[in-house]
């Protein structure tokens, strides 16, 4: 036997090899590759976010308030560029910062309506599944529960982050479009820093939902529960903690050490709200101007330096606000994780 028939007969020999063992009845003793329940649970739900028609609608409300907000900045930006009155350094980053007042900024929107992916994609995570029956059909095969609920909240957060990134890379495309200014590398991280902080804001309300998912049977209760705590948070939680700010402010003779405990307080509190601790993280992240996130005293204010941040430093400037953002959404995934655990499931008859 020649080279050349020896080559050919190892070839067909290790292509039907392939496709013996791609067959969809082979069996693990055939040498075939076994596939993780868990990753089979992410890639079904992940098909069927896809595929759904409120997800559809969703993501063509959020598109189509992005590209508003990005009329109205590229509108602001050559207005401002006319009128000598925008700095042209990160002009970039205004793309994601600026407007001309019609329409909200696209870190406003993301802010506002980001909350709505995470809430349509948890509220009927666990609950739909228990009233249809496949819950307990699922826990039939061999498939742990802790796999089903991870994989449930793992499937909707790589959808969040595609969707994300998306959004972010369509801005960015469209930008350098349209006013022909191309990003600088670090307007590039700048960015994909601000991605990645909106990814965990929008995970922290996935995994809020989740637990109503599990709390409630109804998917109507779950649903109105996320969203009256999303409506709380966005529209009323800043009411009130401006009336404890009037309530509680020192008078205007108090002293400027009194003035700054009384605006750390309120700072406390504002930052227990998910919403602002994003608007703190991305506005260090998308601004470089921004060097300090609490009250500075006339002291530290002399003798600095009016220039932008460096990429590092607006970095550590918003990593605590990153830290509690991932906490909160740590948090609310181990309470969904217990709660879950502990539940009892049974089969329908």
């Amino acid at each position: 036997m020649n080279a050349a028939t020896a080559f050919n007969n190892g070839f067909w020999k290790k292509l039907s090899g392939r496709l013996i063992n791609s067959r969809p009845d082979q069996t693990p003793e055939s040498g075939s590759r076994n596939y993780s329940p868990f990753w089979v649970l992410v890639q079904k739900e992940f098909g069927d976010h896809l595929r759904s028609w409120r997800f559809t609608i969703l993501i063509g409300i959020i598109t189509l308030a992005c590209i508003g907000s990005i009329y109205a900045a590229v509108t602001a930006i050559q207005a401002g560029v006319k009128s000598q009155q925008t700095d042209t350094s990160f002009l970039f980053l205004q793309m994601f910062t600026a407007s001309d007042g019609s329409l909200p900024t696209f870190v406003t929107f993301v802010s506002f309506l980001g909350p709505l992916i995470g809430i349509a994609l948890g509220f009927d995570a666990v609950n739909t599944e228990r009233s249809k029956g496949t819950l307990s059909r699922l826990l039939s095969q061999p498939l742990y529960r802790d796999d089903f609920i991870l994989a449930k909240f793992t499937a909707s957060l790589l959808l969040i982050s595609v969707v994300l990134f998306s959004l972010g890379l369509l801005v960015m495309g469209l930008g350098l479009f349209v006013i022909g200014y191309p990003p600088t590398p670090e307007e590039v991280l700048r960015v994909l820093c601000f991605l990645v902080v909106a990814v965990v804001y929008v995970g922290f309300w996935l995994s809020l939902s989740i637990i109503f998912s599990i709390r409630f049977r109804q998917t109507a209760t779950s649903a109105l529960s996320g969203i009256a705590l999303w409506i709380f948070f966005s529209v009323f939680y800043s009411m009130i903690i401006g009336l404890i700010d009037k309530a509680t402010a020192p008078a205007d003779s108090a002293g400027i050490g009194e003035q700054i405990s009384h605006f750390n307080w309120m700072l406390l509190l504002n930052r227990i709200s998910p919403s602002y601790l994003f608007s703190e993280a991305t506005s260090t992240l998308l601004m470089p101007g921004v060097r300090s996130l609490g009250p500075l005293t006339t002291e530290q204010v002399v003798g600095a330096i009016a220039s932008p941040l460096p990429l590092t430093q607006s970095i550590l400037l918003s990593w605590p606000q990153l830290i509690c953002m991932i906490a909160e959404t740590a948090i609310c995934f181990a309470i969904s994780y217990v709660l879950f655990m502990r539940q009892e499931i049974r089969s329908r008859a």
